[in-house]
């Protein structure tokens, strides 16, 4: 079977699953609107490294943007074992977002895809072959190795 194909096959699973989930926070958090949920502890607070939060500024800079574009970090599937990182810049905040602040920059995660990098740092990395943002492992989990999929 080739790797194509069963991407093609797996995939509707994982994305019933995370509509399952969204559904579910959905529900949960009409439940708990009269408690506000508190901030994320420092363990579980999304990082950004000094290299990520300057190449957001230059692209801030050279774009010439008059509103404010934010880093998302999104988790989708696909990639080594169903799930992949995912960056892109925008300029919307959606009700179910996490904000991360750092340095003049944000870097916002939906709530399901947070449950996948809380606690992580993101990065920007320069190589002879590209040039990207990627999420690096949290420090709990003994190492800071590089990942782009899990």
């Amino acid at each position: 079977m080739s790797r194509s194909s069963l991407i093609h096959r797996v995939t509707p699973f994982f994305t019933s699953r995370i509509r399952q989930n969204h559904r579910l926070l959905n529900s949960s958090s009409a439940l708990c609107e009269t408690s506000p949920s508190p901030s994320p502890s420092l363990d579980e607070a999304i990082h950004l490294t000094d290299n990520c939060v300057r190449r957001l500024k230059e692209l801030q800079a050279c774009e010439g943007l008059t509103d404010e574009k934010m880093l998302r970090l999104g988790v989708e599937t696909g990639g080594c074992s169903g799930f992949q990182y995912a960056f892109g810049l925008d300029s919307k905040i959606n009700p179910d977002d996490r904000v991360f602040e750092s340095g003049g920059v944000k870097l916002v995660v939906d709530n399901i895809s947070y449950d996948f990098v809380k606690g992580a740092t993101v990065d920007y990395v320069e190589e002879l072959i590209r040039s990207a943002f990627v999420k690096l492992l949290g420090k709990f989990r003994g190492n800071n190795h590089s990942r782009l999929c899990f």
